[in-house]
């Protein structure tokens, strides 16, 4: 073999691209002196592309398949370097192998609230965030407005610019949608895809698309979150005047299982106020008028009868019921400190309530 027969050897080249870094959207082949030989095989695989650029000017583009770098598959390039058939010596080109498949789960979200009137609340502020996808559909357009002469580009790069188009027109989507802010959530699906669609022209513009596009949560700012949460709460409670009477009756029996809780706790209040208001050497200052001991805590009774309990009720409740025949001595009652169920006249209380009832009617005549 002659020397001439060597060097040539030196320039046949197998140009390829395989990548695992799954973030590398365009990757430039290195070649010493970017020269390629005549003749050269070119692999595309798919999910690529390849794109010749020549001289800062771009040439051709290659889809999936395996090629021969000569005239007569690269028509462009002839016309730039107006080659002959019979020209042998390599040429000076750059390779970008571009990916053409699917960029998942990338990240979008609002940095700052945005300003809504809402159809029931009024003005609100609303934030957002979600998920999509993008893939390169022209790699001659992605590398001639995006890309430009880096060697190796990735996701990263442009998800960036991606983020506040796709913001942008969140914003707009959301501000004139004219949805409640409690009926958002079941219209995801359509507000992502109205979203979508508006950013699609100025994507395509960097030879982009975004096949999926999805918005995952639309909240309120946490404040007004918890007004809401409270405003949900009112409307479980349902009618007030009831909801406070039961809490006044589960307070009275929690203070009947514990009667000297309360007066403890007063009593102890009492004495630290003494306490803070005794002089330095421990007098006190003039006695002031004592106030009156708090008030005795009414029991309230529970009513055994058929087998089932109804309750609590206050004495005076009973004595109502007495009146009007729903209670009478023999029924049984109990009371939180009572040693089990007893008959109404058998308990001192109660027994007073049936003193005043006048005595039953006579018979007939």
């Amino acid at each position: 073999m002659g020397i001439l027969d060597f060097l040539s050897g030196q320039f046949i080249d197998v140009i390829h691209w395989t990548d695992d870094t799954q973030d590398t959207m365009v990757w430039r082949f290195e070649r010493e002196g970017h020269e390629i030989k005549y003749g050269a095989k070119l692999t595309v695989r798919e999910g690529q592309a390849a794109v010749f650029v020549h001289e800062g000017q771009l040439a051709d583009v290659f889809k999936p398949g395996l090629y021969m770098l000569e005239t007569n598959n690269m028509p462009i390039m002839t016309s730039l370097q107006h080659w002959d058939h019979a020209f042998k010596s390599p040429f000076k080109s750059e390779i970008y192998f571009v990916d053409t498949t699917r960029f998942t789960d990338l990240k979008w979200g609002t940095k700052n609230p945005i300003m809504c009137r809402d159809p029931e609340f009024g003005p609100v502020r609303l934030r957002a965030f979600g998920t999509y996808s993008m893939r390169v559909t022209d790699a001659g357009k992605f590398l001639s407005e995006i890309v430009g002469t880096d060697g190796e580009f990735t996701a990263d790069e442009i998800s960036l610019q991606i983020r506040n188009i796709v913001v942008q027109e969140v914003s707009r989507v959301l501000a004139g949608s004219q949805i409640p802010v409690l009926d958002m959530a079941a219209n995801t699906g359509d507000l992502g895809k109205l979203v979508a669609d508006a950013i699609a022209p100025t994507i395509g513009n960097y030879g982009l698309t975004i096949p999926e596009f999805y918005i995952e949560n639309i909240s309120l700012p946490e404040e007004v979150e918890k007004m809401l949460d409270k405003r949900t709460s009112m409307g479980i409670v349902g009618d007030l005047n009831r909801f406070s009477q039961f809490s006044a009756a589960e307070a009275m029996t929690a203070a009947a299982q514990n009667p000297g809780g309360a007066m403890g706790a007063g009593l102890g209040m009492g004495m630290g106020m003494m306490v803070g208001q005794a002089g330095p050497w421990g007098a006190a200052p003039a006695a002031a008028p004592s106030a009156p001991p708090p008030p005795p805590v009414e029991h309230v009774w529970h009513i055994a009868a058929n087998g089932q309990t109804t309750g609590p009720f206050s004495t005076a409740s009973l004595g109502r019921m007495a009146t009007e025949g729903g209670f009478s001595r023999e029924t049984l009652v109990w009371t939180a400190g009572q040693d089990g169920w007893k008959p109404a006249g058998e308990v001192a209380e109660l027994a007073r309530l049936f003193t005043v009832m006048p005595p039953p009617p006579p018979p007939p005549a």
